[in-house]
Order: C-alpha cells, then sequence, then structure tokens
C-alpha cells in the first residue's frame, strides 16, 4: 500500500481525484492502491525547555544558554492535531511506499521529515512529489516523474537549522533581555530575524524624529517657455545662487548641445512572492499577509502556480507551454492578448533562465481559469495574469532629448521624454503604478548654436526626511538585508542574503504587529515606543544586524544546496548566543548614552556627570555621578535615559538609612529612588 501525506485536507482531495482515490475514512482517502493523508500543518514541533531538563522551566540568567545537546520532537497540543497524528502514524508505520506531498519548499520539506521522525519512519524510503502547481495535468505528471526523498536531503537539513537556530536564539535572548531589562512585568520577545527588521524600523523612525531640514536654492532659467536648471546642482548658501543669477541677468542664453537618444523600457520580469507583495501594498493597500494568504488561496484553486518563490523567471523546458496558456487565457484576456503574435513571441533570457530558478519558478497563472473571484483574489489574480501577458509585449520605446545650454559660460541643462511606441506599457493605462502617459515631456525644435533672451530665477526648498516604511518597502529591504538598491541585477545577487524567504516575510511584519513593535497607520509601518525602547536595550549589535541575518539565510540557501556544513552552521549559531548571554553582555556600556529628556540632544559624558550636549545653547541637563550615595556607571547613566530607570537595583542612602533601591529619572530630568523591588514575573 502507498500511502501519500500531504500538508492540507484540500490537497489530499485533489491528489486523490487525480488518482482515483474515492472511499472517505477516518482521517484519510483509501483506493487504488492509496491511502492519501493529510497534515494539518506543523503537527509536530521542538520540545519546550523543560521537557529537555526540568530545571530550565525556571527562568534564571544563571541557567542561560539553554542549548540542548539534541533536539526532540512534540505532538502539537490541539486533541484535533493529536487525533489525526496517530492516523498518520499508523498509516506511514504500515507502508510499503511513502510519497511526500507537502508544500514543496523548505517548510514543507520540514513538516514532512519531522512527522517521518516523530512517527519513528525516519529509515524507510519514501518518494517526493515535487510540483509547481496543482493543475490535474500537473499532479498526475508529478506522480509519473516522483524523485528520490533522500535527494532533497540538503533542503531539509536546511529547514531544520533554520528551525533550531531560531528555537536557541529566541529562546535565550528573549528570556535574558527579560530577565535583564523587564522588571518583572515586560516579557521582552526577540528573535534571529524580527529582531533586525525591528531594528531597521526603529533606525529609519529616528532618522525622521532627529532629521532638520535645511535650505537649499535652485537656479533655474526660462527659455523658449521651457525651464532650464544649473548644471551645478544645488546651493546650500542663498548669496552663491544669487550671484549666479545676477551675473547671468541681461546675457543671451545659448543653446550649446542637443542631443537625443532612443531607450527602450523593457517589461518588468514576472513575479516572486516578495514582488507581488510589494506591488498589492502600492497598487491596492494589501498588507504582505493578506497577499501571500490570497495567492496561497488561488494556488489552492489551481488559478496560479506555487506562489512561495523567490524566482522571477521560467525554466527553458517551458517554453513549449507558453503559447498553449496564452491561447487559453485569451478566454478571459482577449483585449490584452489579441495584440500579440502567438506564432511569433519572444521567448528570450529576460523569461527564461534556468540559472535563475530554484525550487520553483516564477508566478505565473495555469490553464484552469476562474469563473468568478471574491474580490481582492481577483485583483491577485489580475496582477498575475497582466504581469505574464506583459513578459511578451515589445518595449516601450521612448525618445530621450537632452538639451545643453549657457548663459554668461553658467551652463544649464533640460530633458525632454517622448513616448513613440508605448508597448507593455499599453496593459497598465489605467494603472496608478505605472502612469506611462505622465512620463511625456514635449520639447520644442531647439538648434545648437540659437540664442535668445531668458528669464533666470531662484527655486528655493527645503531637504526632507527619509520616508517612513511602507509594507512594500519594507519588504524591499527585508529582500536585500537592508541594503537600498535599483539596480535589478544587484537586486538579485542581494536576494540570496535577504532577511527570511519569501514564505516568511508576511509573518514576521505580522509578529512585530502582534507583539506591539510596529503599528500600522494606514499603509505606513511605524515603530511603538515598546518597539524602539527594545532596540535602545539591545546593545548588541549582531543581535540587531541585517547584514550578518542576512548572511545566515545565505548559508541556510548554501546548505539546501548541498555546498556548507550543517554543523558549521549551528555551531556558529550557539556561540552566538553564548555572546548575547555571556561575554559580550548587553547591559555593557553602549557607545550612545542616550537623548536629554529636556531637549532630546545626546548626552555626552563629563568627569563628575553626563549632561546635555547643547549645554552650549542654555540647556542645563545634567546626571551626576553620584546621587543618594550610590555610584551611577555609564552603563547605569544609558538605561536612566532610555528606560527611565536602572535594570537593577543598587545600594542608596535615604534619610541615612542605607536601602536596595532603583534608580529613577523622570521627563523633567530629576532622579529618584523607587524601594518597592519586585520579583520578576515570568
Amino acid at each position: 500500500m502507498k500511502v501519500v501525506l500531504t500538508e492540507k485536507p484540500s490537497v489530499a482531495r485533489d491528489i486523490a481525484r487525480c488518482l482515483g482515490v474515492n472511499n472517505r475514512r477516518d482521517g484519510y482517502l483509501e483506493g487504488n492502491g492509496y491511502r492519501i493523508v493529510w497534515a494539518f500543518g506543523h503537527l509536530v514541533e521542538l520540545q519546550e525547555p523543560d521537557q529537555y531538563n526540568k530545571a530550565w522551566k525556571r527562568w534564571s540568567l544563571e541557567g542561560l544558554p539553554i542549548i540542548p545537546e539534541r533536539f526532540a520532537l512534540r505532538a502539537r497540543g490541539d486533541a484535533a492535531a493529536q487525533k489525526q497524528l496517530q492516523t498518520v502514524k499508523s498509516l506511514l508505520r504500515s507502508a510499503d511506499e511513502i510519497v511526500c506531498a507537502t508544500d514543496a519548499g523548505r517548510e514543507g520539506e520540514l513538516i514532512f521529515r519531522y512527522i517521518l521522525s516523530w512517527c519513528g519512519c525516519e529509515s524507510k524510503p519514501f518518494k517526493r512529489l515535487w510540483i509547481s502547481s496543482l493543475t490535474d495535468e500537473a499532479i498526475r505528471q508529478g506522480f509519473a516523474q516522483l524523485r528520490e526523498g533522500r535527494a532533497f536531503e540538503g533542503l531539509y537539513q536546511a529547514a531544520k537549522c533554520r528551525s533550531e537556530a531560531d528555537w536557541i536564539v529566541g529562546l535565550n535572548a528573549t528570556r535574558y533581555y527579560t530577565l535583564k531589562f523587564g522588571q518583572g512585568s515586560q516579557l521582552w520577545t526577540l528573535g534571529r530575524v524580527q529582531t533586525p527588521v525591528l531594528a531597521l524600523v526603529v533606525q529609519r523612525d529616528r532618522e525622521i524624529a532627529e532629521f532638520k531640514p535645511k535650505d537649499f536654492w535652485e537656479l533655474h532659467t526660462l527659455y523658449r517657455e521651457v525651464d532650464f536648471q544649473h548644471s551645478g546642482g544645488r546651493f546650500e548658501k542663498k548669496e552663491k545662487a544669487e550671484a549666479l543669477r545676477e551675473r547671468i541677468d541681461g546675457s543671451d542664453f545659448r543653446i550649446t548641445s542637443v542631443k537625443g537618444k532612443q531607450e527602450k523600457v523593457y517589461p518588468p520580469p514576472l513575479y516572486d512572492l516578495t514582488d507581488l507583495q510589494k506591488d498589492m501594498s502600492v497598487r491596492h493597500g494589501f498588507t504582505a499577509d493578506q497577499t501571500l494568504r490570497l495567492a496561497q488561496s488561488l494556488y489552492e484553486k489551481k488559478h496560479i502556480t506555487y506562489p512561495r518563490t523567490d524566482s522571477r523567471y521560467l525554466s527553458a523546458d517551458m517554453k513549449p507551454q507558453v503559447k498553449p496558456l496564452l491561447q487559453t487565457l485569451k478566454a478571459r484576456f482577449e483585449p490584452q492578448i489579441a495584440a500579440l503574435n502567438l506564432n511569433q513571441l519572444a521567448l528570450t533570457g529576460r523569461l527564461f533562465n534556468d540559472a535563475g530558478v530554484t525550487d520553483h519558478h516564477a508566478i505565473i497563472p495555469t490553464t484552469t481559469l476562474p469563473r468568478t473571484l471574491a474580490g481582492d483574489e481577483e485583483q491577485v489574480y489580475q496582477a498575475v495574469a497582466i504581469r505574464f501577458i506583459a513578459g511578451f509585449y515589445p518595449p516601450c520605446l521612448k525618445q530621450v532629448t537632452t538639451v545643453l545650454g549657457e548663459a554668461a559660460e553658467v551652463p544649464f541643462k533640460t530633458t525632454g521624454t517622448v513616448i513613440e511606441a508605448p508597448g507593455w506599457q499599453t496593459l497598465y493605462k489605467d494603472s496608478s503604478s505605472q502612469p506611462a502617459e505622465q512620463e511625456q515631456k514635449i520639447l520644442p525644435a531647439f538648434e545648437q548654436g540659437e540664442t535668445g533672451p531668458h528669464r533666470p530665477a531662484l527655486k528655493q526648498g527645503k531637504t526632507t526626511p527619509p520616508k517612513h516604511y511602507t509594507e512594500a518597502t519594507l519588504l524591499g529591504m527585508m529582500e536585500s538585508a537592508g541594503k537600498t538598491c535599483d539596480d535589478e541585477t544587484l537586486k538579485e545577487a542581494l536576494k540570496e542574503k535577504g532577511l527570511g524567504t519569501p514564505a516568511t516575510r508576511a509573518a514576521i511584519i505580522e509578529v512585530l504587529v502582534k507583539r506591539n513593535y510596529i503599528c500600522r497607520q494606514k499603509k505606513l509601518l511605524l515603530s511603538t515606543g515598546t518597539g524602539q525602547r527594545l532596540i535602545e536595550l539591545i546593545a548588541d549589535e549582531h543581535l540587531k544586524s541585517a547584514a550578518m541575518t542576512g548572511e545566515w539565510e545565505s548559508r541556510l540557501k548554501r546548505i539546501e544546496q548541498n555546498e556548507f556544513d550543517p554543523r558549521q552552521f549551528m555551531e556558529g549559531i550557539i556561540r552566538f548566543t553564548r555572546d548575547i548571554v555571556g561575554s559580550r553582555r548587553p547591559s555593557d556600556a553602549p557607545a550612545d548614552l542616550g537623548r536629554c529628556p529636556l531637549c532630546g540632544a545626546p548626552i555626552i559624558e563629563g568627569r563628575k556627570g553626563y549632561g546635555c550636549s547643547d549645554w552650549r545653547k542654555g540647556c542645563k541637563f545634567v546626571l551626576w555621578k553620584e546621587a543618594f550615595g550610590a555610584q551611577i556607571s555609564r552603563r547605569m547613566a544609558a538605561e536612566l535615559l532610555r528606560q527611565g530607570r536602572t535594570a537593577e537595583a543598587c545600594r542608596v542612602t535615604i534619610n541615612g538609612e542605607p536601602m536596595p533601591a532603583v534608580l529613577t529619572l523622570d521627563s523633567r530630568g530629576e532622579i529618584g529612588v523607587d524601594a518597592g523591588l519586585r520579583e520578576p514575573r515570568h
């Protein structure tokens, strides 16, 4: 008997129909030599600390770090999951052949392998169903070409390392910071990926809060009713700009160069999950999690291919499928496809690149067309289908003219753009994300050497702060590990070192929102006071480093490809965790003490105290190095300035009586004591 394990009941029903399995049993389907059983996602998970060692149930600094010698598994807690797991166990143990039919990705592999291990069937051979869509044709073809299960050992090892690394770092960092800074009531939750993502948001909000706009001036002149701007850029001082304006005032303007060139703007690449999430956020305000759920629903309904992909290419062997797919899509997108010659499609390397396809190709529609879809699902489906169709359209052709001129030897420049053939952009003429018609700037026919009067003028402006993150821009920064990049080729390279994976980024954002570290304000993602306080507490830069977390993700991908030793990865994680709770203590003095409670300027250390750096401007705040008989160290000063109280009690003297107390600092900059000490609550 062949036993097939799927990730969800709906997938089990689809496979059963394709394999002619019609008999319903309690928790599985049977027939035609198959038993098809399903999980409910993660039926098996890593054990809790006290299941390894009862002493680990108690939260204490002395017990850290908590690192099991060998990880063990447990059944998920709810009754329905445990009942189904027993059914799975019984079937797997009696199976002659096992087929893994969970989602074809890292988490799907982990779900299957953890269940296989918990059921004691690790040594049994198994096959792997590896498909990119759930159409009947794809399922039948996949079962006709089942792969050897052990060929995916690298994928499993990467998933296992990710799971165990997140357990070790998250648990130890959370306990350490909660015990050290929680004041008995605040639970500080940290994570290997979520903390660097939070740090990105906090850093951006801090840059905006601290931003001080500066005036600047630009020198423009109007010649033949066309605006020319000084080629030298902005001026920080009005006097310099004014001097140039006076110099050219009254002189003739002369055209020194007229150059035109045709530019081709090719269609955008096909969607991967992150790009789809970014686009849906910009165009419709969808959250990343919302887009993922909609895409997953469309996948399970067989309308699009596997959504949890980081590829934007198709494999070369898919070229013969393109024409039939476009012919099928005509029923829903006849006006868009009518412009294409299906017998002369451009099947180029822009779309087909075997090296750019790893586990799954880009997200595209399937030949299973939807009849009716809910509004939000329709938006996602339309986006996927139009992006696919656009890939076979001609490029947008633009005529770009650059005109240089001068007045009194002061250089000026203007640029005009005329769209000669919109090409693929006609598909987006009604879309706010592709405003092709707004790019037109038609210039008159200038000739080199012509001269004439002009009207110079100064334009004043102010520098603007960086923008708050939106769902789309934060996903972009997660994808590139915090590096801003506009170059598409470099973007692809940075994907190898992104924060999280396409499948997990939405969940990471949702966790930060749920824990009140960030909040949504319309389309913006803003850090909360709680999130800012947590990042301020973390003096260990590695724990909030997007670059280092991106390096970890890069190594996990190399483990998938059997190019990196999983043991070496875990050894690095364990060393890192020991550093967090050991020698590199986050409570050690941070380089940045904090901000003045009165004016917000940085605090600097002096011989007798910690004072405001804006003292020359009249700010009188000073935190003396001795208060209530206690010596205030640099670390304690940072705690007072950042969170309003010291993390631990110290010996103070009140009314001549020594006692333990926590020092406090209020918004007026006045220091006090809190002798009502409490034991930490966990």
